[in-house]
């Protein structure tokens, strides 16, 4: 049976209003930043041209009330009881980042966090003159390594940031790592940043954001939230800083203040939108991802057994360990020779040259094109290689 993403071919979505589509010549198929191909909700949509027919003034700047009910009751299923005070509405999560490594650290600082990640984590940290603080995943499954993570402490280290699902390695963190990750950071009495940007995009059941856990962990734990992946409204922008701990949050404005802004209305009654009417859209584009999840999956384990590959439990994001067949420049490589356009794995941590991070929201035939030049220019490499000696 077909599905209407099925049908999408690159003409649909190429063009200069999307940077993904357009970065890259015209016969690169581009899977690399965090954007889906698909057409957003009709909720959303309705929601955005009924918001045009009134004032676009300034809002709230403290978030309007209807986002605020909507981001109380979307938190509550979690066990989140919580207040207007206790979220802070901003143009996204990346501001929250930089907000939090400013209010949390002084220069020179370390500041923890595990790599493989997201890099504006990174960036965070060096470009406001802390050091990063580097605890590495484990490679066979991703697992946090409590072992290290001990080790690499530091009596100076007050902040750690924390990623929900993981990006780039698609973890859903079990709730047993997330319990013995809460009692190092209380032993340590550290302040935990946690960003769960992609906490919708789960295929396991399995997510939990950390501060759900108990009180204690909530005190000390800002989680960032926000629609722009779940929703594909990242060109909007939005997202929020929510915790129980009024203090934290004040610290972070404080931090903030003059280059952190609030989100737009249009952003505001679209998030609002995804919340209330988009659910029915968001799980059938989930079950839709984990469908090429899959595919992706299979591919792999069938074309290229040589590269190494975890199944991602969330995100629409796959990473990919191309050392073994093209060395530390993979994603120059493949740009050239495959023209599949995919992120650069130093990007994510110095260690991970030859990885590369791919997305996966496109259409199954895009997605099948993508994978088969990549198939095809690769073992061509090899054969070169094995003729050579």
């Amino acid at each position: 049976m077909t599905h209407p993403y099925d049908d999408l071919q690159a003409q649909n979505v190429r063009g200069s209003h999307s940077i993904k589509w357009s970065l890259y010549p015209e016969d690169v198929i581009p899977l690399w930043v965090a954007d889906m191909d698909y057409p957003i909700s009709s909720a959303i949509v309705d929601a955005l041209e009924a918001r045009m027919t009134r004032s676009v003034g300034y809002p709230q700047m403290t978030g309007d009330p209807e986002l605020v009910r909507a981001i109380t009751k979307h938190m509550a299923r979690w066990g989140f009881q919580l207040e207007k005070a206790h979220i802070w509405p901003m143009s996204g999560v990346v501001p929250g980042l930089f907000s939090a490594v400013k209010a949390f650290s002084q220069g020179g600082a370390p500041v923890l966090t595990q790599v493989p990640i997201y890099p504006p984590f990174l960036m965070a940290i060096r470009e406001q003159n802390r050091t990063v603080l580097e605890n590495p995943l484990l490679e066979d499954g991703y697992k946090i390594d409590f072992e290290a993570l001990e080790r690499s402490i530091t009596p100076e280290t007050r902040l750690m940031l924390f990623c929900n699902p993981h990006n780039p390695s698609g973890r859903v963190w079990k709730r047993d790592e997330l319990e013995r990750l809460a009692q190092f950071v209380i032993r340590h009495d550290l302040i935990l940043v946690s960003d769960d940007l992609h906490a919708e995009l789960d295929f396991t059941g399995d997510y939990l954001p950390i501060a759900s856990l108990s009180a204690e962990i909530s005190s000390r734990t800002i989680t960032l939230i926000g629609p722009c992946k779940a929703y594909n409204t990242a060109g909007l922008g939005a997202g929020a800083a929510v915790s129980s701990n009024v203090e934290l949050l004040e610290r972070m404005k404080v931090a903030g203040h003059g280059f952190v802004s609030f989100p737009t209305v249009l952003s505001q009654a679209a998030w609002v939108a995804a919340y209330d009417g988009a659910q029915g859209w968001l799980e059938d584009t989930v079950a839709y991802l984990k469908g090429n999840r899959d595919f992706l999956s299979e591919f792999l384990a069938r074309e290229l057994p040589q590269i190494g590959y975890f199944a991602p439990e969330g995100t629409y994001l796959a990473w990919l360990d191309f050392r073994a067949l093209l060395g530390n420049g993979a994603q120059a490589w493949l740009l050239e020779h495959a023209k599949v356009g995919l992120n650069d794995g130093a990007a994510y941590g110095e260690a991970y040259a030859g990885f590369v991070r791919l997305n996966f929201a496109t259409s199954r035939t895009l997605l099948t094109e993508a994978l088969e030049r990549i198939a095809r220019t690769v073992r061509a490499r090899v054969r070169e290689s094995v003729s050579a000696d």
